[in-house]
């Protein structure tokens, strides 16, 4: 069983306070994906994003990182590709025997194929080279998470956890019950595993969050309100981390996402300030995942 998030603790909040890292994912997978996030970054919207190293844009969002060092930009360990024509593949090889290839040579569409096919030790050496090319490219990852989730899974998580570790920073990790991963659709080993390494990794210092909150792309209508209604639904004494995938409305976007108006429209929420304005009448306090990274053990950084 887990107790209160020493998290909260180290970082000076009390056992009932409401704490939140504001996250955007998927920056780099196209340009209007990045310059959504520097918007965001630049007023003050979110308190983290993560990059997605293969992605044909990533060269734009580590230039700026270059150039604005205190950016809180991850890796997001990117082991999918879920567009029909919109493609990439992955940094480490282009050998159909790793399992990491789908039949048009780029990443598997979905996670299920992913697992179906795809090699642990390949998966590995992946994410070793998404986070050596994130840095290669003068970012200096806060933290590391999943794109689709994909790694949630049985032959993939302590791998990725792993990497991280080796890499000095934070892997995306759940305080949840086998239960509560059981009913959130996982199967029973990989929700024992799941668990048993997020024990794991809190009892080796590693800090976690309580859990992960979204309004689904899915639901395209009265995003304000629905994300409103996250953030004032937010329990006492979590660190929740609550994630959006915001762009600019554009041509290439419209071509390349069905879900192109959800997108635009976490854009425009967040960017008015309508967030912002109900974080503050929650008393919610926003950190960012560079606070999480400088509550990693002494050992992860040797």
């Amino acid at each position: 069983m887990w107790g209160s998030n020493p998290v909260l603790e180290k970082l000076g909040f009390g056992k009932n306070d409401r704490v939140a890292i504001i996250h955007t994912d998927d920056i780099g997978m196209c340009q209007a994906s990045v310059s959504a996030f520097i918007d965001l970054w630049e007023a003050g919207r979110i308190t983290a994003g993560a990059a997605m190293v293969p992605c044909p844009w990533f060269g734009e969002i580590a230039a700026y990182c270059r150039a604005n060092p205190e950016t809180d930009m991850g890796v997001h360990a990117t082991l999918t590709c879920e567009w029909p024509t919109f493609r990439w593949g992955p940094l480490s090889t282009r050998d159909a025997g790793t399992g990491l290839l789908d039949e048009e040579g780029g990443l598997h569409k979905t996670c299920e194929a992913l697992a179906a096919d795809g090699h642990a030790p390949a998966v590995r050496a992946e994410l070793a080279a998404q986070i050596a090319r994130a840095r290669a490219a003068g970012i200096s990852p806060t933290h590391m998470d999943t794109h689709m989730g994909s790694v949630m899974h049985a032959k993939f998580y302590e791998g990725f956890a792993e990497t991280a570790l080796a890499a000095g920073i934070p892997p995306f990790a759940l305080r949840l019950e086998e239960a509560q991963w059981l009913k959130g659709g996982y199967d029973a080993e990989s929700a024992a595993v799941l668990f048993k390494q997020s024990q794991r990794l809190e009892q080796l210092g590693v800090p976690l969050l309580d859990r992960i909150l979204n309004v689904p792309l899915a639901e395209e209508e009265n995003r304000l309100e629905k994300t409103r209604t996250v953030f004032r639904a937010m329990k006492p004494g979590h660190l929740s981390y609550f994630i959006l995938h915001p762009s600019r409305d554009t041509p290439e976007l419209r071509a390349i996402c069905s879900d192109w108006r959800s997108r635009g429209a976490d854009y425009e929420i967040f960017l008015s300030g309508g967030v912002a304005e109900t974080v503050k009448e929650e008393g919610i306090h926003l950190i960012g995942c560079r606070d999480l990274a400088k509550l990693m053990p002494d050992w992860a950084n040797a």
